[in-house]
């Protein structure tokens, strides 16, 4: 019965989620409480939406503070050197230029945020890209690959959405695979440069004047809504840009602050070589990152309102999507579905397949979210394998890690707004983005696979 249950909510959850009838918070909230309820655990469904709540707790403050700092870094122009040396450091290579396009890509994707990341791109480098004739789809495909594998951040959204739903620390998950990110990086730096060179022998050599660099980014996008987010790597939450400038590379903005460059350069070094060095909590990190971010760039109190409110959209749609997620995981816990379906599943999985769960998980991950949500995959998905692969004695915290290794490829999906609005505002088609940058994205998937397995990381 328990099975049968399980099985009926983990898939009317996807369906809703995939076929759009709901949001992530009404299908996390409502279904499992219909479930549950239905399976008797009755007044006791409190208790364990609550010890579910206490769970993800640390991982909601986590990405609530991370999204506010990383949005301040944006806003006070910590970005914006970075945008300008890489306009001038193409030169007269297309290669350089795509190269660049991934490297800036990957830099502005710390933020957490795919729409963010490709508004950025796409305001510095397009006007480039359309000026000295080389095809956009390039772009799109660069700026994909880079932002899907940095997606795995701790605040990106899936492995943040993988630890609260196996109950376990967002470093233990991470740290671990800094190895599998850097590796995977390369990886993509390579196919950019690969791209670059085929653009290059299509082309030729190209010539960048000065009046060429001094109408980059003046070239006005139409306003767009965009979904983006800490929680995907851009693939939930909300924000709003008047145009391709506007909040985030506009010259003019009044909240640049390019005489406190240094002072917020250090700040974000700190805080990363802190978070690498794993010595302070993630959420107590950014908490205290954040609180200094606030005073040193907008020591008026109405000033500092503003910023937390510029950032609310996509901080009240990721939070209330990772607390809503507690009824989920709760129910699935408490009424002892979770266990059930974790031993009818140990019985269908052949004797040889247990002790490879982790990279059957890591392999499996790469279709599935394509094909469905982060949010369907990691709270419906994701428990039910680790709680089959703890009878083979592998850690939730290693199945956390493999299945976060499909990101790549997930960030093409069309299930993710963030991907609709870079092709959109690249005006690039779906489905030429797709030729190119799927096998791509496979393949870096792949290997973030096999170096995690090769550095411990991931059991093999």
């Amino acid at each position: 019965m328990l099975v049968a249950l399980g099985l009926a909510m983990v898939a009317t959850f996807m369906f809703l989620i995939m076929t759009k009838r709901a949001t992530p918070v009404v299908a996390l909230i409502l279904i499992p409480t219909a479930f549950g309820l239905f399976a008797g655990a009755g007044l006791g469904i409190s208790d364990m939406i609550s010890d579910g709540i206490k769970e993800l707790a640390p991982t909601a403050a986590m990405l609530f503070f991370a999204i506010i700092f990383f949005g301040i870094m944006i806003d006070v122009g910590l970005f914006d050197p970075i945008v300008r040396a890489v306009v001038r450091l193409v030169r007269n290579d297309p290669a350089r230029l795509v190269v660049g396009t991934a490297v800036l890509a990957a830099i502005v994707s710390l933020d957490g945020d795919g729409s963010t990341t490709f508004i950025i791109v796409t305001s510095a480098l397009l006007p480039l890209y359309l000026k000295l004739g080389v095809s956009p789809v390039v772009l799109t495909v660069t700026a994909g690959l880079a932002n899907g594998t940095m997606n795995i951040l701790p605040w990106g959204g899936p492995t943040a959405r993988a630890a609260s739903a196996l109950k376990i620390d967002t470093s233990d998950v991470f740290v671990p695979m800094v190895p599998s990110l850097i590796a995977a990086m390369l990886v993509v730096l390579a196919f950019s440069y690969h791209l670059g060179v085929l653009e290059r022998r299509r082309i030729g050599r190209i010539e960048i004047r000065e009046s060429v660099l001094a109408s980059v980014g003046s070239r006005n996008i139409p306003p767009v809504r965009s979904g983006g987010s800490a929680g995907s790597g851009g693939d939930s939450g909300e924000s709003n840009e008047s145009n391709a400038f506007s909040g985030v590379l506009d010259p003019n903005r009044a909240t640049l602050r390019p005489k406190l460059l240094w002072a917020n350069a250090a700040l974000t070094i700190g805080l990363l070589a802190v978070l690498g060095a794993d010595i302070v909590a993630i959420p107590v990190l950014f908490m205290i990152a954040t609180g200094l971010a606030l005073v040193i760039n907008f020591p008026q109190v109405k000033d500092q309102q503003a910023a937390i409110t510029r950032h609310s959209s996509s901080i009240v749609s990721v939070v209330a999507m990772v607390l809503a997620a507690a009824v989920l995981t709760g129910v699935f816990t408490g009424t002892g579905m979770v266990d059930a379906l974790a031993h009818w599943l140990t019985g269908a999985i052949p004797d040889w397949m247990g002790p490879h769960l982790a990279i059957v998980a890591g392999l499996l991950s790469i279709p599935l979210t394509f094909l469905m949500s982060n949010d369907a995959f990691y709270y419906g998905v994701l428990p039910v394998l680790s709680e089959t692969a703890s009878k083979y004695g592998i850690d939730p915290a290693e199945m956390a890690r493999a299945s976060i290794t499909g990101q790549p490829v997930h960030m093409q999906s069309p299930l993710v707004p963030a991907i609709l609005l870079l092709v959109a505002l690249a005006a690039v088609p779906l489905a030429d983005h797709h030729k190119k940058v799927l096998w791509r994205a496979a393949v870096v998937s792949i290997v973030m696979l096999v170096v995690g397995c090769l550095v411990g990381a991931i059991p093999f």
